[in-house]
């Protein structure tokens, strides 16, 4: 049974339980599909657990300067154990104060762009490379991005994301170790230890130039594609 089969069952199932109370009344398949869906949420809740635990060790962080001027980490939101992992740059000022990334202007643009493609935010997983909003919202200083990083990395080899998806030029050339430009990368299939990565451009970014959100809403409908053909085991 290819994942998105067992997805589609999984989804099925919880509906007929949250209407009726139980699996459906097949009493040969009834202990199995019990079976199914106590292990999809174990897992889930086992890298909530993980991932909890991490927010709260990490919650106190002076590894860089950033510390002294920010409200709280801010350090990711969404599924624990989604298929889908968005990356940014760095908290702004409404994620500062509020402890979540994408909650300001530019999060409520990557809102509309996952309901392009038909994706809830809520199942997919929205972290930043660095977790402190830096002053007036310049751009991360690579002394800092690298005390920062190993925390992002930690996220991913919790949640295993099949899909990265880094949003803006900051995100990308740090994970891919490159200086080429967000357009060259844009253009490029590319994978993270062996995770594949779409670049597109920042929420943010296209705020500022609304003639890009086309270009970002086919990079979108790429990322749907791609993500669907993962979850059925079609990608190679």
């Amino acid at each position: 049974m290819n994942d998105e089969l067992r997805n589609k069952i999984i989804a099925y199932l919880e509906w007929y339980r949250d209407l009726y109370g139980e699996p459906p009344a097949f009493p040969e398949l009834r202990a199995e599909a019990t079976s199914l869906m106590a292990g999809t949420a174990d897992k889930r809740q086992e890298k909530e657990r993980i991932l909890q635990a991490f927010s709260q060790s990490i919650r106190n962080c002076t590894r860089c300067r950033l510390a002294k001027g920010r409200t709280q980490v801010v350090f990711g939101v969404g599924n624990p154990d989604a298929d889908i992992m968005f990356i940014g740059e760095a908290p702004g000022r409404d994620e500062d104060r509020l402890g979540e990334p994408f909650v300001g202007r530019a999060g409520q643009l990557l809102n509309k762009m996952l309901d392009h493609i038909q994706i809830r935010r809520e199942d997919v997983y929205i972290a930043n490379i660095i977790k402190c909003r830096p002053p007036n919202n310049r751009d991360p200083q690579p002394d800092e991005v690298a005390q920062c990083l190993p925390y992002l990395l930690r996220q991913i080899e919790i949640i295993q994301p099949r899909l990265l998806v880094a949003l803006g030029r900051i995100a990308a050339q740090t994970l891919l170790g490159t200086k080429l430009s967000l357009g060259q990368m844009r253009a490029r299939d590319w994978s993270y230890q062996g995770v594949p990565m779409i670049v597109t451009y920042h929420p943010a970014a296209i705020l500022r130039r609304m003639d890009m959100l086309s270009t970002a809403l086919e990079d979108f409908r790429k990322i749907k594609a791609l993500s669907q053909k993962l979850a059925s085991g079609e990608a190679g």
